[in-house]
């Protein structure tokens, strides 16, 4: 488990991170999401001891990153595939981290052959493609076969088959009752993969919730029902629950009581329904609306001309 209570980061008058609190539980694929400057990757780093936090700091399974006595053999991080010697090959990369912390050379091959790079393990990483870098790194992280492991952004230049690799790969790992947290911008991947995410914007905290809450909405459920005595049923569920009128003629947009509920209101007070689903949306559409206030670096959209050009 990774425990973060009131984290903090400056640099300067500038602040990275600013009284973070959340847990990343075991058993689980948590998500680490938030724009770009948001302070995803400090708080990782902050997690391992890369960084100091100016204030409080985190906790794996109880203890301070500095104060586990063999932290390969508890936590495993990927957060910067390119930081290992460009001259060494990727096996002597791995060794000289089994060596360093008392693990067994037997277990570099082991990872090697996990991670698929059995063909490149004896050339100089800095003959590596970014795919293969990645890969590198996650057999840097699982060297101690470790129960907490942090992911920084891990499909990087992976391909398809790698996406999907290491995709199971976390999957498996949190089956198995093992801590993954893993940040990235793909939020395709991310509902696929995460059970639950953290959501920060500004190096403060915008959620915290199980994914299928975020994708429900974190205000509640909502539900869109059509009727032809529109006004009735707006009057019998404001009572209740709140109630919109949407662009849609007839309907209505319900938060806060699911869809079975507010057939059961419609049907004892005699309202007819044409139409009755609860609201889904993409973890994308979720993240925008959570984060639209808390991005800091915007594009510019080129503007259409007559013929359907852009400039």
């Amino acid at each position: 488990m990774i425990s973060v209570q009131g984290m903090t980061k400056r640099y300067g008058d500038a602040r990275a991170v600013g009284d973070l609190t959340f847990d990343v539980a075991a058993g689980k694929v948590t998500g680490f999401l938030g724009p770009n400057g948001a302070g995803k990757s400090t708080t990782m780093r902050m997690v391992v001891g890369l960084d100091r936090p100016t204030a409080v700091t985190a906790t794996l399974n109880g203890r301070r990153y500095r104060d586990l006595a063999a932290p390969l053999h508890e936590v495993g991080a990927l957060l910067d595939a390119g930081a290992m010697h460009p001259g060494r090959t990727g096996r002597s990369q791995l060794r000289i981290g089994a060596r360093t912390n008392g693990i067994p050379l037997s277990r570099v091959d082991n990872v090697i052959d996990q991670v698929g790079l059995g063909a490149a393990a004896g050339r100089r990483i800095k003959g590596y493609s970014l795919g293969m870098r990645q890969r590198l790194g996650f057999a840097a992280a699982l060297l101690g076969d470790p129960q907490v492991l942090l992911f920084d952004e891990p499909v990087n230049g992976l391909d398809l088959d790698g996406v999907r690799w290491i995709r199971a790969l976390m999957r498996g790992f949190a089956d198995e009752g093992r801590t993954v947290f893993v940040s990235s911008h793909l939020m395709s991947e991310m509902q696929l993969i995460a059970d639950r995410v953290v959501i920060i914007g500004g190096g403060q905290l915008i959620a915290d919730a199980d994914i299928e809450q975020v994708l429900r909405g974190l205000d509640g459920q909502r539900v869109r029902v059509r009727t032809p005595a529109p006004d009735e049923l707006y009057r019998a569920l404001a009572e209740h629950v709140a109630v919109e009128r949407t662009a849609v003629q007839d309907e209505l947009e319900v938060t806060g009581m699911p869809a079975a509920e507010v057939g059961n209101l419609a049907h004892a007070t005699g309202i007819p329904l044409h139409h009755l689903a609860e609201v889904e949306q993409s973890l994308e559409h979720a993240y925008l609306s959570l984060t639209e206030d808390a991005v800091d670096y915007h594009g510019v959209t080129p503007e259409p001309v007559a013929n359907g050009a852009t400039r």
